[in-house]
């Protein structure tokens, strides 16, 4: 069965669904729609306006049910071409490529590069994916339930293997579609961040606890590796612990966060162990231990008779019980079975690790290579990757916010009456002196502002947190805004007055101070900064010891700021001049890449984006956020949470060991067009949004970001302060605003304006698509965006601005260069249509748009009337199910 013949048997269970639970006359009313519908996509004006009539007749309680008919069945075609491409990988049709290990190995093994070569190189890698809370993820896990009991019983129904069970799934499939349409899918209260980590831990267990071990199983036999591969690949999180922009992010949500996330893993563990109980009976009359065995099983407390020739099981008895004592004590989670008074909890992940390789030494002595695999090197591997803190959780907080701390707590300390008052070079030379220095700042008997004291009790909490869960916990500190030397020195200011960075000779701190460049300016900036960073003695003395110097590089903010084109390039030359910075000071430079789903975003496949990364940029090492509703897309479903893992690793491998490609030299030959194309974007970009009079009056009206702003999808502000200017706008309301309306503008506006006026030839365009990877991936991803775009649907958007002439005058030029860009993007590519190189993207955008036109016609005119001041509580419904469907219909928006 096709995704294709999927979408049409899930498509007609809701349609029995609709007419079973609500009529006969709802279901001919919502069919006759989407007919129309879809004779208006491919038809003319006359289907469209029939179109239109329809829509205008509904009645508001119709329009809210045939909404959510349109977004469940999103929701569906979703779980449709999930289930394809999990379809695919059974069935081998990834091995082709590149964008797995099979495949890259197999590349890799052309230029030189064996198994044994690959695996020590991942000895020194680290692949991190790391979750974040940004709010464009709008469904509810009720809703996420449903997709995942939908897509296990479209499993059922591939592996049905006669007519009477398909009936059965398609029954069971009829059940839960009807649980689907009767479950609310909005949210009647707002997230709040103890709701946001519930959600990430859901898809760490999904898609990594339960997944990772068994990958690199896997990956182990591929390589035919004669040892365990390093625990390279790792989980990473912002929740609970990014506090930029978020007054709700405290001290107390950070603890919350490790306590959650060591239940999930520690419960795993717990029942792992339980199973091994149930599979090593071994009776030490027939078989041999090892003394260190024995000893852990007599030392386990326990004196059953039934297990008394059988040393693994006394021995797994007494590891259970740590265990949950240890659960106990990092959790405060009441087991079931509570261990006995006296029984000591486990101090560290690394005590339950040597416990394990205690029997899994015996176990290999005495019965060889057949227990290198199976349960208990899985569990190993568990531990070893997630520890009892399962994800490392970033701090992420403002410069601003640190320079008043750091200006409350030297002033209060009597070391400097103004600290805000000196300038760069002094603010440096006093951070470096108080760093030196054993001292401490902090006094409980002063009076400190409350941001103060927040920041304060949040770095107690993080030396906590690193105390009981040990020192993967925490280790990153990420710095928004950074601009200057002195924002990176204010963090190990704080760190120290909480015992996590060290005076002495050298220095040395237990988390790293990470700047993250955000604006075009920053990023241009960056590699002076950093240079004089390193250049710092104390620094320099500091970093040698690690070897290793992360920054993170922003591309949501850069977009907003500069426009796509223009964000793609700095974020590249960035890359570049910051590995060299890192280089002439003796030290490696891991990037932490801040990409969101949407492209206006840094969005797009990250496979591909990792091989566009400058050559010397990646080399093993690698971590990259993962938000909003992309990380339901690619880690709700294990499988396809092992594919995107899979691939990953696959891009890092190929990025850092493939030579670098053959024939034209980009950084000679076209580096100098894309510096000119991207500095003439900007300027095409910028005079738009920041210097048209009145354009955020016409954002503000013709997108639905008011509409946005009151949905309850995350709990971070839409806006960084109370200012309405588009500079303190959060990149994720403002693309996502702009995918709502299918105007798509912050990934695609600027390109077309800048050929012009550059007057780059096509012909050479099209040669650097084929011969420049981070060119071909900008190409790409610019057609996808133009691709879901309708400017036909965004002239309703327009229509919504009070002032008709400005309205019209600034979405004209809105209109005209999303013409120019399709043409001239046709021309470089070559195709007659977009997307014509990619049928199966351009099948799926085709075959979803006729489900979502409706939705934003119907957003269009919902808006109008809450606008003009109905408040009817069902029209703010309707609205924001028509962003629910939306979102799910386009997918990567957010």
């Amino acid at each position: 069965m096709r995704s294709r013949d999927e979408i049409r048997l899930l498509g007609r269970i809701l349609g029995d669904v609709i007419r079973l639970e609500n009529g006969q006359a709802l279901f001919d009313q919502i069919e006759e729609i989407r007919r129309a519908s879809v004779a208006h996509h491919f038809g003319g004006e006359a289907d469209a306006e029939a179109l239109d009539r329809m829509l205008a007749s509904l009645s508001l309680p119709d329009t809210v049910r045939f909404v959510q008919s349109f977004a469940c069945f999103s929701q569906l075609a979703n779980i449709a071409e999930d289930h394809g491409a999990r379809r695919a990988l059974r069935q081998g049709r990834s091995d082709g490529g590149v964008d797995n290990l099979k495949g890259a190995l197999a590349e890799l093994a052309q230029r030189g590069f064996d198994a044994r070569a690959v695996a020590d190189f991942l000895d020194q890698a680290l692949i991190a994916p790391v979750m974040t809370a940004h709010p464009t993820e709008v469904r509810r896990h009720a809703v996420i339930d449903r997709v995942s009991a939908i897509a296990r019983d479209l499993d059922a129904h591939d592996s049905a293997r006669n007519e009477a069970q398909r009936e059965r799934v398609e029954r069971d499939l009829a059940r839960q579609i009807t649980i689907l349409w009767q479950t609310r899918l909005l949210r009647h209260a707002g997230l709040g961040v103890k709701d946001e980590i519930e959600n990430a831990v859901t898809y760490m267990e999904r898609s990594f606890l339960n997944e990772l071990p068994g990958l690199y199983a896997e990956w182990s036999e591929l390589l035919g590796a004669d040892r365990p591969l390093a625990s390279f690949l790792r989980v990473g999180s912002w929740v609970g612990g990014d506090r930029d922009g978020n007054p709700n992010v405290t001290a107390d949500t950070l603890r919350e966060a490790f306590r959650q996330q060591s239940r999930a893993a520690i419960r795993r563990y717990l029942d792992e162990i339980h199973a091994l109980g149930g599979e090593l009976s071994f009776s030490d009359r027939l078989t041999p231990v090892t003394a260190e065995l024995a000893a852990l099983a007599d030392s386990s407390g326990d004196d059953s008779p039934q297990r008394a020739d059988e040393p693994y099981r006394r021995a797994l008895f007494g590891m259970h019980r740590r265990l949950t004592a240890t659960r106990w004590r990092l959790t405060g989670e009441t087991p079931t079975t509570r261990a006995p008074a006296g029984v000591v909890p486990y101090a560290s992940a690394d005590e339950l690790i040597a416990d394990l390789k205690v029997m899994q030494d015996s176990l290999t002595r005495a019965h060889g290579a057949v227990f290198a695999e199976g349960r208990l090197p899985r569990l190993i591997r568990a531990v070893e990757t997630f520890g009892f803190h399962l994800a490392t959780v970033d701090l992420r907080q403002n410069a601003d916010v640190h320079e008043r701390v750091a200006a409350d707590l030297l002033a209060r300390a009597g070391a400097c009456a103004d600290y805000l008052a000196l300038d760069e070079a002094a603010r440096v030379a006093l951070l470096v002196e108080e760093l030196q220095s054993p001292r401490l700042l902090f006094s409980p008997f002063n009076a400190y502002s409350e941001e103060t004291l927040k920041e304060y009790e949040v770095a107690k909490a993080a030396a906590d947190m690193r105390a009981a869960y040990g020192p993967l916990a925490i280790v990153t500190y990420v710095i928004s805004k950074t601009d200057s030397v002195s924002d990176l020195l204010e963090v190990y200011l704080l760190l120290k007055e909480v015992g996590l960075f060290h005076p002495g000779e050298p220095a040395s701190s237990d988390v790293l101070s990470v700047p993250l460049f955000e604006t075009i300016a920053d990023l241009r900036a960056a590699p002076q900064t950093m240079r004089a960073y390193f250049g710092l003695p104390l620094i320099a003395r500091m970093l040698s010891a690690r070897g290793v110097q992360e920054v993170m590089i922003g591309y949501s903010d850069s977009n907003k700021d500069g426009s796509y084109l223009t964000s793609t390039w700095e974020l590249h030359q960035a890359s570049i001049r910051l590995v060299a910075v890192a280089a002439d000071a003796g030290l490696k430079l891991q990037l932490f890449h801040g990409r969101g789903g949407a492209v206006g975003r840094g969005g797009g496949s990250s496979f591909e984006a990792i091989l566009a990364q400058p050559e010397g940029s990646v080399r093993g090492r690698i971590r990259i956020t993962e938000q909003g509703e992309v990380v339901a897309n690619k880690y709700a479903d294990p499988e396809l949470g092992r594919q995107n893992l899979e691939s990953l690793t696959a891009g890092v491998l190929l990025a850092s060991l493939r030579p670098a490609r053959a024939g034209a030299a980009p950084r000679t030959t076209y580096a100098p067009v894309m510096e000119e194309l991207s500095a003439a974007a900007m300027r095409a970009y910028r005079g738009l949004v920041y210097e048209t009079p009145g354009f955020l009056e016409f954002f503000r009206a013709a997108t639905p970001i008011s509409e946005i702003s009151d949905l309850k999808i995350g709990s971070r502000p839409a806006s960084r302060t109370a200012s309405a200017r588009i500079e303190d706008l959060r990149a994720i309301p403002w693309v996502f605003s702009w995918a709502q309306a299918r105007m798509m503008l912050p990934g695609w506006y600027g390109f077309s304006a800048a050929v012009e006026e550059t007057g780059a030839p096509v012909e050479q365009l099209a040669e650097m698509a084929h011969e420049w990877p981070v060119f071909a991936t900008a190409l790409a991803n610019l057609e996808m965006v133009l691709a879901k775009s309708d400017m036909a649907i965004a002239q309703r958007y327009a229509d919504l601005v009070p002032d008709k002439d400005l309205g019209q005058a600034i979405f004209g030029r809105i209109r005209g260069r999303w013409q120019a860009t399709h043409d001239l993007l046709l021309q470089i590519t070559g195709q007659p249509r977009l997307l014509e190189s990619n049928p199966a993207l351009q099948a799926a955008i085709r075959g979803r748009a006729p489900y979502i036109d409706p939705l934003n016609h119907l957003q269009v005119e919902l808006i109008r009337r809450r606008r003009g001041g109905d408040d009817d509580p069902l029209v703010h419904e309707g609205i924001h199910l028509t962003i629910n469907g939306v979102a799910a219909g386009l997918r990567n928006t957010g």
